[in-house]
């Protein structure tokens, strides 16, 4: 083979290694891309609960006191001496039950000698009465003798009205609280003996905002809780609503009756209050389902496998549950964790239970 030939024929074996190399060359790129497209995107791990039709109630809260229905503090009438002490601290007792008795020794003369007195002048009377049947003696002194009969008998009222106020007793059914005296200790009508509370019920005193004067009505639902008691709710109604705002608080008073059978409440103590306004039924999902995006709020529900971006208007929220105007309806599923890798139309892989119903709001109040 001549010269030319060789440089020739070892042109075209270059010619066609390069042909071959620029061919691969250009071709791996979209044998990859075709290798990645068949493939797919991996599909996003979420957990999905269900919008859940439930009740929603709109309530207000506010801080009160308790208030015996009745509660008074005994004091006597009259001083004296304590004689005797017959109450007991934490006592139930029925109206007209002794509490304290004060020396009476004078008291009870002055009735015998009132009682003396009455039936001597009604003696006096009768005998006068029979003289004057046969005309004996002058109306006019029957009159008289009649005059003294009636004044003794109010004197002898008198007598034992002191005595009976000798002896204090209960003026209603109620709890007795500490004594404040001793026997033996001098008391006037100005000194505290004890006091007494009727807590068969009690009322709760609170302050509501004047936009909620409209709104709050007598009956309505008070639930009230203490930390004296934790974990337990009691349950009443609004009794009393007063008819004027306050002009520096711009709130009113409202008073609710919560039954006491078991006078586990006492007067003064701090509670927490809740009342119910309104309630009504509503689409409820969990707040954490909500993606806000400046003045807008989304969710992400699932179809298909993949996940479809939902523009919703949102209405009332409480303890974990926000309450769906529009944009969501009872039975949707709703992507409620793995949000932040969500776009609209992105394959989902569901990792939660499929049928966990949100919460109703408020359940279990009154």
């Amino acid at each position: 083979m001549s010269l030319f030939k060789q440089v020739v024929a070892a042109a075209v074996v270059l010619a066609a290694v390069g042909s071959g190399a620029l061919f691969h060359y250009r071709s791996a790129p979209e044998a990859g891309a075709e290798a990645a497209v068949g493939r797919g995107p991996d599909a996003v791990p979420v957990e999905i609960t269900r919008a859940a039709a439930g009740t929603m109630r709109e309530r207000i809260e506010a801080v009160g006191t308790t208030l015996a229905r009745q509660a008074v503090d005994i004091v006597p009438l009259t001083s004296g001496r304590v004689a005797a002490i017959e109450l007991r601290p934490g006592q139930p007792v029925e109206a007209g039950t002794v509490l304290v008795r004060l020396d009476d020794q004078m008291e009870q003369a002055a009735v015998s000698e009132a009682q003396a007195s009455l039936r001597e002048a009604e003696l006096a009377l009768e005998r006068a009465r029979k003289l004057r049947a046969n005309n004996t003696v002058a109306q006019a002194t029957v009159d008289e003798l009649e005059a003294a009969f009636a004044g003794a008998r109010a004197r002898l009222d008198g007598a034992q009205k002191q005595l009976a106020d000798r002896t204090v007793r209960a003026p209603f059914a109620g709890v007795v609280g500490i004594r404040r005296v001793d026997v033996g200790a001098r008391v006037d009508d100005g000194t505290v003996l004890t006091t007494v509370d009727d807590l068969a019920e009690v009322e709760i005193e609170f302050a509501v905002p004047e936009i909620f004067f409209g709104r709050v009505r007598l009956g309505q639902t008070v639930s009230a809780t203490s930390a004296a008691f934790p974990g337990r709710t009691f349950s009443g109604r609004i009794a009393t609503i007063d008819t004027r705002v306050a002009e520096v608080s711009r709130s009113f008073r409202v008073r609710a009756v919560i039954p006491n059978p078991d006078l586990v409440l006492p007067a003064g103590m701090f509670m927490h209050v809740s009342v119910v306004l309104e309630q009504r039924p509503a689409v409820l999902i969990p707040e954490q389902a909500v993606v806000a995006e400046g003045d807008s709020t989304y969710v992400f529900t699932v179809r298909d496998e993949r996940a479809e971006r939902r523009k919703v208007r949102l209405g009332q929220r409480e303890a974990g549950t926000v309450e769906v105007l529009e944009g969501v309806v009872a039975g949707d599923v709703v992507v409620e964790s793995g949000l932040q890798r969500l776009r609209d139309g992105v394959a989902v892989r569901v990792a939660g239970a499929a049928d966990a119903a949100a919460p109703e709001a408020g359940a279990g109040d009154g």
